[in-house]
């Protein structure tokens, strides 16, 4: 039984990527990322993001895969620019006009009912920079580490969608074995190379 709970733990996976933290120009906007996976998939998730563990900022709930999110509640301040009716199921939020006081903790939580109420979720660290800068050397490393940022999402975005992808294709071979990968990040070559040779067996015999 115990393992069997473990298994259900890890077939909802929330993810903020490799990095969890952000750096944000002080009066600019900020994309906050997250997205979510699920072998059996949902019914009625709901998900919320929530400033420094206690202050809700967006509350949304999504009816089913063939649904984008509707919202319940959210900061003023805050834009879903997410979308889940696409390859990935993604939650991620625009914060508008950060300033210091926005620098922290942002916590993107998510709760299936048609998984057992699973419940997983994830972190980004935000820090807030100052536009006006003494040196211009300091504002060309603020501005490399913005553009680098960028970059390193766009990176992310791919790699999220190669592992939705991969196990999307598990997902056609039975629950088990989707437990089973979503929750392993290193198998996805031996599982590629398993298969096939299980597919060779049946003309040999």
């Amino acid at each position: 039984p115990g393992l069997h709970v473990l298994a259900i733990a890890f077939a909802l996976e929330v993810s903020v990527g490799k990095t969890n933290t952000v750096m944000a120009l002080n009066n600019s906007d900020v994309l906050l990322p997250c997205t979510f996976t699920t072998c059996i998939g949902f019914q009625d998730l709901v998900f919320t993001w929530y400033f420094n563990s206690t202050e809700m900022i967006y509350h949304g709930k999504i009816k089913s895969k063939a649904s984008e999110p509707f919202l319940v509640g959210r900061n003023p301040r805050v834009e879903f620019v997410g979308s889940t009716t696409g390859k990935d199921n993604n939650i991620s939020i625009v914060l508008k006009n950060v300033d210091f006081s926005d620098a922290g903790k942002y916590t993107c939580h998510v709760k299936n009912p048609k998984e057992k109420n699973a419940q997983h979720n994830a972190t980004i660290i935000l820090t807030v920079v100052q536009k006006m800068v003494e040196t211009d050397n300091t504002l060309t490393l603020i501005i490399v580490s913005v553009v680098g940022g960028l970059i390193g999402l766009l990176i992310l975005f791919m790699l999220i969608k190669r592992v939705v992808l991969f196990i999307i294709k598990k997902t056609q071979d039975g629950k088990k074995e989707c437990l089973v990968s979503s929750s392993g990040n290193d198998n996805t070559e031996n599982g590629l190379a398993g298969s096939k040779a299980e597919q060779k067996a049946p003309p040999k015999a």
